[in-house]
């Protein structure tokens, strides 16, 4: 069997999950199936490749779409510097650009693909839907998690003109620290080189402008759709726990939650919190397929959680 970390609603204690070692395949509520591969050792077993039959998050594997997110992550790293992002955070956070629902944005994704993403080339709500589904079905009374999945990647709604337009660089892509050293994990780390905090003293040290252990929520990362989606949340007064507002900010942590590097940067709560991170990951990742979801079909489910857990109009 395997074993999976679940939590009772907002609580800190963990119960394990049990799940059978025979299920091969998880069939959704939208009628498609996703590959799932379990270890009966204790623990959950990547799988290689994913729904389509190409290898998750190969950045090295050669095909036009390849290059075209190799070229992406040489003018992030170019481009995300601590001044850049602090002045982004200055700007966005006043969210003065709308006032729409939750599932209106949801909508607004159907015009967005993300060049930064080696796996996927299908729009947005496709992907949000899927993973929402696949965690669904897995947690069923984790309501909240599912919510969580399901407007995870909305502040990629900054790609839009009405938001702003900013180019893909400033919008997706794996995120990290700035005010630090860039750790080599970091995916195409050698474009780093390019960037001015990489030559300032104040930036370029293991801790930089930090302390250890100071807890991510006082680390500045680059800017994108995670901390877009975290400020909209947070500022609307969302009543979802403090799990869901840190799986929204840091899901596109990869150095993080894949290489674990930066953790002398956590507290207790942010180490509290990457367990479902985590268990988020997994489905983040791996629930990409090709095959539609019946989108009305579930909407009146995710439509409920909405009124649940916001306000019906917030601000953008």
């Amino acid at each position: 069997m395997t074993i999976v970390i679940e939590q009772p609603e907002f609580g800190l204690q963990v119960e394990e999950k049990q799940i059978p070692c025979n299920t091969n395949e998880l069939i959704l509520d939208g009628g498609f199936v996703v590959p799932k591969q379990l270890s009966c050792d204790g623990g959950f077993e990547v799988p290689e490749i994913n729904s389509f039959g190409q290898s998750f998050r190969d950045y090295n594997a050669e095909s036009e779409r390849q290059k075209t997110v190799e070229e992406f992550y040489r003018v992030q790293h170019i481009n995300q510097t601590y001044d850049y992002v602090k002045k982004m955070r200055e700007k966005y956070g006043k969210l003065d650009k709308v006032e729409m629902s939750i599932w209106e944005c949801c909508e607004l994704l159907n015009d967005v693909v993300d060049d930064s993403d080696p796996d996927l080339d299908e729009p947005q709500i496709e992907h949000l839907l899927q993973t929402a589904e696949a965690i669904r079905k897995d947690y069923p009374n984790d309501d909240w998690l599912h919510l969580t999945a399901l407007i995870h990647d909305l502040g990629k709604v900054l790609l839009l003109p009405s938001f702003g337009g900013l180019p893909q660089w400033a919008v997706v892509g794996d995120t990290f620290p700035l005010g630090c050293a860039f750790d080599e994990s970091i995916v195409h780390h050698k474009y780093f080189k390019e960037n001015p905090d990489t030559n300032n003293p104040l930036y370029n040290t293991k801790n930089g402008v930090y302390k250890e252990g100071c807890g991510l929520d006082n680390v500045v990362m680059s800017w994108g759709h995670d901390d877009y989606m975290y400020l909209v949340a947070k500022e609307n007064g969302t009543t979802l726990p403090s799990a869901a507002l840190f799986v929204i900010r840091y899901h596109s942590f990869y150095a993080l939650h894949r290489a674990g590097v930066y953790t002398h940067l956590m507290n207790e709560e942010d180490r509290e919190n990457m367990k479902w991170l985590k268990i988020f990951n997994k489905y983040d990742l791996y629930s990409k397929s090709k095959v539609r979801i019946d989108v009305e079909k579930v909407k009146p489910y995710y439509i409920s959680l909405i009124e649940k857990y916001f306000p019906a109009r917030l601000r953008w």
